[in-house]
């Protein structure tokens, strides 16, 4: 994937790059794909704040002045900001065993966890640190993302069946939701299996039968990007008509708060500093993570430009406002970004168009939205969720790197099992485990020249010339403490496969870092060879490795030479070995 690189300099300007050149041919276009945006995500930010535990008007408010704050001082052209389902799971999982969803209390503590991530997350840009998003493997990521998917799922239940289930956790939820099951509201239970039906069928089903019929696919992507709103407002106007939540008790999203709201100004105290520092950190790691990978990708597919630290404040000071007006955590929306895309979004001016339209939504009054019902809300929720369900991601890791494979699963199960902050925590200790592994047992092989060339290659791959009595050995990785086992080991199977050998080659061309350990190891490796008379030599060493040796006992003591190429060692090994034994062979 292409990337971008890191700026020197994270601070943004007084006007963003992209509005100082802001072509006007681009203007219509991202006014229409804003103010689609805006009604189109409705559903998304209401289930969002539902499923974070807040009121339903903290996902609509989050959908504003956090916006404006991300394009004014992020750097992505085409990333669409707004509630995300991974953030919400991670406010509701941290808070709810705390005290109740929606309590004032509730709200209060979300909005300091949304203040700290948010900080956070601008510390990270501004101290450069944007490169930490890459302690995670994609592996890695991809299974935090599916078992927190598997939660979110599990959170929906209670509203798809209509029962009052509760718990401080997943398990004691899901132990309490099959207790309640025989309560389950068998017209809420209707609601939730016709939404789930429509809602799956559009997002799996209309676009493979638009190509089967030829039908035009451009029309089709609009259709399928409407249906959540379609589907909940048919829903809605059927709750209306028939009653259903007075007469049959199917929940709705009840009384909205009217208007535009307030700004909140607040500082958590010390305890509650306590109580959220860890579960912050671990939304802004996250949040990092989510945002840098998924505007790499779109700077890589539409040649955008990206500045990850940029990006970071941006998104932290996304967070700080939204901690202030809506108490919600926002980050960059995989669902949100392909409909601002779908729609026609050119520049980040798509965004301020969405903020505006979506102001204009809340100051013309949410009372119409009172009647939702929260099943069909679940519904959207969970078909969103499983899409987040990565099986391709795993068939792929499996098929090319089992260990991969079982990071993936173990980040998964450590989220399901542990919880969102340790299965984090599991998930980068999978990774780095998983990298000291491969680290620690190193590609190493026997080498010989291809003939009538200057290429080198395995002796087991390809047919080659060798030179009796000498042993070319490449090592296909840097050389630390937690590897020199395996490097002697093999070097010590060699010389019992052939007598013979009295010189040994060591080619260096892969290796960027000797550590002191190593440094010393292969030290002790020459003394042992001089003692039994063969001699080490050392190949295509690296510029920073050799200057590093220059200064050690390794070259100063080295019982051979040091070669620029293999293949100057070859022919000075090749012509001693001619002129003292006349030997040379392929």
């Amino acid at each position: 994937m292409l990337t971008c690189p890191t700026p020197t300099n994270v601070s943004a300007p007084v006007l963003p790059s992209w509005l100082a050149h802001y072509r006007r041919d681009n203007l219509s276009s991202d006014l229409m794909a804003g103010a689609i945006l805006a009604v189109l995500v409705i559903p998304q930010s209401l289930a969002y704040a539902l499923l974070a535990g807040l009121p339903p008007q903290a996902g609509l408010y989050a959908s504003i002045l956090p916006v404006l704050a991300y394009v004014w001082l992020g750097s992505s052209g085409l990333q669409a900001l707004g509630p995300v389902a991974i953030t919400s799971i991670m406010t509701y999982a941290v808070l709810s065993p705390l005290m109740a969803p929606g309590s004032p209390q509730y709200i209060a503590m979300a909005a300091g966890l949304c203040l700290l991530s948010g900080l956070m997350t601008m510390a990270f840009g501004l101290l450069r640190l944007g490169f930490l998003s890459q302690l995670l493997s994609r592996p890695v990521v991809s299974g935090f993302i599916s078992g927190s998917a598997v939660l979110i799922i599990v959170s929906q239940l209670k509203f798809l069946l209509g029962v009052p289930a509760s718990g401080s956790n997943s398990w004691q939820a899901l132990l309490s939701l099959l207790a309640h099951v025989p309560q389950t509201n068998p017209v809420t239970l209707a609601l939730s299996l016709t939404a789930l039906l429509w809602l799956t069928l559009s997002r799996y089903g209309l676009m493979p039968l638009a190509g089967r019929l030829g039908w035009n696919t451009r029309r089709t992507e609009v259709w399928v990007r409407v249906m959540p709103l379609v589907v909940l407002a048919t829903a809605s106007v059927a709750v209306v008509a028939l009653a259903l939540d007075t007469q049959h008790q199917v929940a709705v999203v009840g009384a909205i708060q009217e208007g535009l709201g307030g700004i909140h100004l607040f500082v958590p105290g010390l305890d509650d500093l306590r109580v959220l520092f860890m579960p912050a950190l671990v939304m802004a790691f996250i949040g990092t993570v989510q945002n840098i990978t998924m505007g790499q990708a779109l700077a890589a597919k539409y040649r955008d430009r990206l500045e990850p630290n940029r990006e970071l404040v941006g998104l932290g000071a996304a967070n700080v406002v939204a901690a202030f007006y809506s108490g919600m955590p926002v980050g960059g929306g995989l669902s949100r970004t392909a409909i601002n895309l779908a729609a026609g979004a050119r520049t980040p001016m798509a965004s301020v168009s969405a903020a505006v339209s979506m102001l204009l939504i809340v100051l013309a009054g949410t009372h119409w939205l009172a009647r939702l019902p929260l099943a069909v809300l679940a519904a959207s929720i969970v078909v969103a969720a499983f899409s987040m369900v990565d099986i391709r991601a795993f068939r792929q890791a499996w098929a090319y790197d089992r260990a991969d494979a079982l990071a993936l699963l173990g980040a998964a199960a450590g989220v399901l099992v542990l919880g969102l902050e340790l299965g984090i925590a599991s998930g980068i200790l999978l990774s780095l485990v998983t990298l000291l592994v491969r680290a620690s047992a190193p590609h190493i092989a026997v080498i010989g020249r291809i003939a009538g060339t200057e290429h080198f290659r395995n002796v087991e791959r390809h047919g080659v010339e060798t030179i009796p009595g000498v042993l070319f050995l490449r090592i296909d990785e840097s050389l630390f403490f937690g590897n020199l086992n395996a490097v002697e080991a093999r070097l010590g199977a060699e010389l019992l496969k052939d007598a013979r050998v009295r010189d040994v080659v060591l080619i260096m061309s892969a290796v960027n870092r000797v550590d002191t350990t190593a440094m010393e190891v292969l030290t002790d490796v020459n003394r042992d060879l001089r003692g039994r008379g063969i001699r080490l030599h050392l190949a295509e060493v690296k510029g920073p490795v050799q200057d590093r040796l220059l200064h050690s006992p390794l070259l100063k003591t080295l019982s051979g030479q040091v070669h620029l190429s293999v293949n100057s060692a070859f022919e000075a090994l090749a012509a001693e070995r001619l002129v003292h034994t006349g030997l040379y062979s392929i």
